[in-house]
């Protein structure tokens, strides 16, 4: 109640309470630690998981828009849902993709509107120098396009540190605009959220930051399954050592025997008595005939043939360093398909072909067009390699030179 232009008693206390009640929520908002809902070791292993996976997802990048790309290591943050607003205050694409086997969730990446303007241009054949203000379908659909290269290559590095097949559903892209209240939906249904944050260069066009937000129940079953599967891996090692550790004593006992008991060592050495007592009065013979006695016996030394490795004629080893120097063609095939002419000449920059091979699997070491070992696909800093698993065996190279 106002009198003469002075506030009441009342009112004092009810402005003076809603001030105490906002400085205690900012105050519970900035007491909001990271470290009373997620370990140090929690933290490293998200931290972990992302370095890797995004490691690929770089090098992805990298490859679609001809551009030195760099992610960093990432810093991982807990915010509050209802502060995403402070958090993202200028405007932002957002990209949500669903796991769709090895785990039950989501992911979302989210960076800067004018990042994205940079990316769709590189990806529609620009320079990158002067994108758009505005982001188009066609400008969404090229950013949505390379998202989905990464998180489809970080899926892969997440198959190999998890040990099992884990595939993504196609990424939807919105706009994530608090001010004009626009991509509030596409946000997580969750109040805590984790965020890693990465730093973004993308040659001296980008260098900006591209964070990723997981809700908290989802990175912790991250965590744990992470946890499971060294466990899984520690204990099948302890087995494994087991038994040759037992194979080994098997191998000991078999070199060693045991002492033999007492009636088993009379048997094994008798006494001189029975000896006298088991040798016959007159020497006994067995077969046709009988041997004469005081005939010499013919003995010679058994004779063994001398195995000595096959050493190679000076001709045919100059023959042999002849071909040495022959060039061979090493492919690595990541998998075939068929396509008809029409479907040829569609194709597109930014087109995907699918290939007749699922993701992380080995892939085929050619040489010379003849199926030679299996291997992995690796990065090695900026440049793919393929790491050898297996040899094929002499008998399959012989029958793939037929």
């Amino acid at each position: 109640m106002v009198s003469d232009g002075m506030l009441s008693q009342d009112e004092i206390d009810a402005l003076l309470k809603g001030s105490s009640e906002t400085d205690e929520a900012e105050m519970n908002h900035d007491n909001l630690e990271i470290g009373d809902f997620l370990s140090n070791m929690e933290q490293d292993a998200l931290g972990e998981i992302g370095n890797i996976s995004f490691g690929s997802s770089a090098t992805a990048l990298s490859t679609l828009l001809n551009q030195k790309v760099d992610i960093t290591t990432p810093k991982v943050n807990l915010i509050e849902k209802k502060m995403l607003s402070e958090e993202f205050p200028h405007p932002y694409v957002a990209i949500q993709v669903q796991y769709t086997e090895g785990f039950l969730g989501m992911n979302m990446l989210v960076i800067e509107q004018n990042d994205a303007a940079i990316i769709a241009d590189l990806m529609l054949g620009g320079d990158g120098l002067n994108p758009g203000d505005l982001l188009g379908d066609i400008q969404l659909s090229a950013v949505q396009e390379a998202m989905n290269q990464m998180m489809g290559s970080a899926a892969t590095s997440m198959s190999t540190i998890f040990n099992k097949k884990v595939d993504i559903s196609p990424p939807s892209i919105d706009l994530l605009d608090f001010a004009q209240g626009e991509g509030k939906n596409t946000i997580p249904n969750e109040d805590l959220l984790v965020k890693i944050s990465f730093r973004l260069k993308v040659g001296s066009l980008i260098d900006s930051n591209i964070m990723q937000l997981l809700p908290l129940p989802f990175a912790k079953s991250l965590v744990e399954d992470l946890m499971q599967e060294s466990i899984e891996s520690t204990d099948m090692e302890l087995k494994e050592s087991t038994k040759s550790a037992q194979a080994d004593d098997d191998k000991l006992r078999q070199t060693h025997p045991e002492e033999p008991s007492e009636p088993d060592r009379q048997m094994s050495n008798p006494s001189a008595s029975q000896l006298q007592s088991n040798i016959p009065a007159e020497p006994q013979y067995f077969g046709s005939q009988s041997m004469p006695q005081g005939q010499p016996v013919d003995v010679q030394p058994a004779n063994f043939t001398n195995f000595q490795p096959y050493q190679l004629q000076e001709t045919e080893s100059r023959n042999l360093s002849m071909l040495m120097d022959i060039p061979l063609q090493v492919t690595v095939e990541l998998g075939r398909t068929q396509r008809s002419v029409k479907e040829i000449l569609e194709l597109t920059p930014g087109s995907i072909v699918e290939l007749d091979k699922l993701a992380g699997e080995p892939v085929d070491i050619l040489v010379n067009n003849r199926l030679m070992a299996k291997g992995e696909v690796v990065v090695i800093e900026e440049n793919f390699g393929v790491r050898v698993t297996d040899i094929v065996s002499p008998s399959d190279r012989i029958n793939n030179l037929k």
